[in-house]
C-alpha cells in the first residue's frame, strides 16, 4: 500500500463502562473493530474504558499494572485491527503501588504493531462535591502524574494526551499546542450537571484557542447506584466547529482530520504567534 500522509480518519468510541472488567472489554474491542472495519486509522476510547468501580476501594482492588492483562488484550487488538489505540484513562497500578497502595488515572496509546508508545499520568485530579452529584475524591486513592508529556506523532497526527479534568486547565492545553500538537485529546467520564453545562463549550474553546482538532471519547450513561455520566463524545476542528458526535447510548462516531486545514486556519489567524509571554510567561 503507498505511505499515507498524517491525517485521515479517527473514531471516537463512546460506552458505559461498569465494575465488570469482562463486559467492558466486550464492549470496547467490538467497537474498535467496527471503527477499524469503517477505515479508522486511530480509535480513541475514554476514561474508564476498563472498569468503573463502585467505590474508592473496589477501583483499588481492580486495578492492573501496565504489563496485566487488560493492556496485553488491547496491544493485541491494535496489533490485530492494524489502528493505534488511545486508551483515555487506565487504573493503573504503579512502580509506587506497594509503597503508597495508590494508583494512577493513565492515558495510554498503543501504535499498531500492538507497542506501548506513550504513558500520561494525568495531572489534575477530580475532587468536588458539586450539587445534585455524588461528591468525587479522586485524589483519594490516585497519585497525581509528574509530567506533561511531548505530543507524539502518530498517523493522523501529532497527538497530545490529557485526560477529563485536565480539560479545565488552558495552560496545560496551550503548553501541548506549543509543544506541537495537531490534535488534543480529553478522553472523559464528565458528570451528567458539568458535561451540560461546560462539556461542549469547554473542548470548542480548546479547539479555538489552541487550533487544533479536538478530540474527545466519553463515558455515558449510570455505571452504578451512585454515578452516572454525560456521553457526547465528540471531535472538534481547529475552527471550533463540531465535526462528529456520537447519538445516545454506547457507540461511535469517525472524522475525518485534514492537516492541511489546521495549518490553513494557523496562518490566516496567528494567534499563537501573537502570545506576549513577556507579559504573562511563555508557555
Amino acid at each position: 500500500a503507498p505511505a499515507v500522509s498524517p491525517g485521515g480518519v479517527v473514531a471516537v468510541v463512546q460506552v458505559t463502562s461498569t465494575a465488570d472488567k469482562e463486559h467492558n472489554w466486550q464492549q470496547c474491542s467490538a467497537l474498535v473493530r467496527r471503527a477499524a472495519a469503517r477505515g479508522a486509522r486511530a480509535v480513541f476510547l475514554p476514561e474508564g474504558f476498563d472498569f468503573i468501580g463502585d467505590s474508592p476501594q473496589q477501583s483499588l482492588a481492580l486495578a492492573e499494572p501496565l504489563h496485566g492483562d487488560i493492556v496485553g488484550r488491547y496491544r493485541q487488538l491494535a496489533k490485530e485491527c492494524d489502528v493505534w489505540l488511545s486508551l483515555g484513562g487506565f487504573h493503573e497500578r504503579g512502580e509506587d503501588w506497594d509503597s503508597t497502595g495508590r494508583i494512577y488515572n493513565c492515558h495510554l496509546l498503543l501504535d499498531n504493531s500492538g507497542a506501548l508508545v506513550a504513558a500520561y499520568r494525568k495531572l489534575h485530579l477530580f475532587d468536588a462535591a458539586l450539587p445534585g452529584a455524588p461528591a468525587l475524591s479522586e485524589s483519594s486513592f490516585t497519585n497525581p502524574g509528574r509530567e506533561l508529556l511531548p505530543p507524539v506523532p502518530t498517523p493522523v497526527g501529532k497527538l497530545g494526551l490529557a485526560v477529563c479534568y485536565d480539560l479545565r486547565f488552558p495552560e496545560l492545553a496551550q503548553a501541548l499546542r506549543g509543544a506541537g500538537a495537531q490534535i488534543l485529546t480529553f478522553p472523559s467520564a464528565f458528570t451528567v450537571p458539568t458535561g451540560a453545562a461546560h462539556w461542549e463549550v469547554l473542548l470548542r474553546a480548546r479547539a479555538i484557542e489552541c487550533q487544533c482538532y479536538v478530540v474527545a471519547a466519553a463515558q455515558c450513561g449510570r455505571h452504578n447506584a451512585g454515578r452516572a455520566s454525560f456521553g457526547h463524545s465528540l471531535v472538534a476542528n481547529p475552527w471550533g466547529t463540531v465535526v462528529a458526535q456520537c447519538q445516545e447510548g454506547p457507540g461511535l462516531c469517525l472524522a475525518q482530520l485534514d492537516l492541511a486545514y489546521l495549518e490553513q486556519v494557523r496562518q490566516n489567524l496567528p494567534v499563537h504567534g501573537h502570545r506576549r509571554g513577556d507579559i504573562y510567561g511563555t508557555l
